[in-house]
């Protein structure tokens, strides 16, 4: 049987589900990869995307356990309403190879149908069952990217603090950016349109002072923390910017989110400077963080560049995946 989860989801569905994808992640993902905390799985269940809506369903057994959860994000706003985003198919390792994803991706294709949505995008590890399922399906590969991962102290030993071109200044701060910021950080956001995105139909976001800080405000309302270092010129606008998301206030590994720079300020070592800055604020802020995980576009040479000498390693494969309904 199929459900949807309530919205807001009970304590009794939030444990059910983390049981699914805790079970898959210890299965599926490296030892070193931290296991999702429950309070995770909680605010992601609960508090709906800024931008879209999204559906969680789960495949239920006789005695009321998950076999399998899935969530679709459904964008809610320009220029996505076409496209969706599969966040989430995970069967629980027992009970693999028995019809529970496809029962579970028939649900989610009926609501894509009933959405009107004529393509959906998908992130997920390569070289295993994963991938044989969405290939099976007709999803094709899009783009290739590699995780990486950056042990906080080591790169701090080994790479020493870089300055900032004359004229430019580092700021940071936690959570929603200060609204005198926010209108220039959105526009160094939309300057990641010309980085690597594998002609996906789901297009990156027009993002504006609004769409900036309710993006960061959600992390907040889901449990986490989000840290940003940025480089600020002479009028104390951003010209670049990189974050740091911890899940939970206690995470060991942060995910780095987006670095952009400014066309008018690349070539300058300004990208480098802000990540390296950000491993002094999370030594100094999050003393707890030991690691920064990171996925990256093969093709994307300029931050491969910069990721390598900061110290990140290669951890395991990935891709984005796309289907067209």
């Amino acid at each position: 049987m199929l459900i949807t989860l309530g919205n807001p989801p009970s304590d009794a569905e939030i444990d059910a589900w983390h049981a699914v994808v805790s079970a898959a992640h210890v299965r599926d993902l490296p030892a070193a990869v931290p296991e999702p905390s429950r309070s995770e799985t909680a605010g992601r269940l609960s508090v709906q995307p800024w931008n879209g809506r999204e559906a969680h369903l789960a495949a239920v057994a006789e005695d009321g356990s998950y076999e399998g959860v899935a969530s679709l994000l459904l964008w809610t706003e320009p220029p996505n309403l076409h496209a969706a985003y599969l966040h989430k198919l995970v069967v629980d390792p027992g009970v693999r190879r028995g019809g529970v994803g496809a029962r579970l991706w028939a649900g989610i294709r009926e609501l894509l149908l009933a959405e009107g949505r004529t393509s959906v995008s998908t992130r997920l590890e390569l070289g295993g069952a994963g991938e044989a399922f969405v290939d099976s399906l007709g999803f094709v590969k899009m783009l290739p990217l590699t995780r990486y991962v950056q042990r906080v102290e080591q790169a701090r030993e080994s790479t020493p603090p870089l300055s900032l071109p004359e004229g430019l200044r580092f700021a940071h701060w936690t959570g929603v950016a200060p609204a005198a910021l926010a209108g220039s950080l959105a526009t160094v956001h939309n300057a990641l349109v010309d980085a690597p995105s594998g002609d996906l139909a789901a297009r990156p976001p027009q993002w504006d002072a609004r769409s900036v800080r309710a993006a960061a405000r959600l992390v907040g309302q889901r449990g986490g923390v989000l840290v940003t270092v940025a480089a600020l010129d002479t009028a104390g606008a951003v010209v670049a910017y990189t974050e740091a998301v911890l899940h939970t206030s206690d995470d060991t590994r942060a995910a780095q989110g987006d670095t952009s720079v400014l066309p008018a300020h690349r070539g300058r070592g300004v990208g480098r400077a802000v990540k390296r800055h950000l491993l002094d604020v999370l030594r100094d802020e999050h003393p707890g963080v030991r690691e920064i995980s990171t996925s990256v576009a093969d093709g994307n040479g300029a931050m491969l560049a910069v990721n390598e000498a900061l110290g990140y390693r290669r951890e395991r494969p990935a891709g984005l995946f796309e289907m067209k309904l």
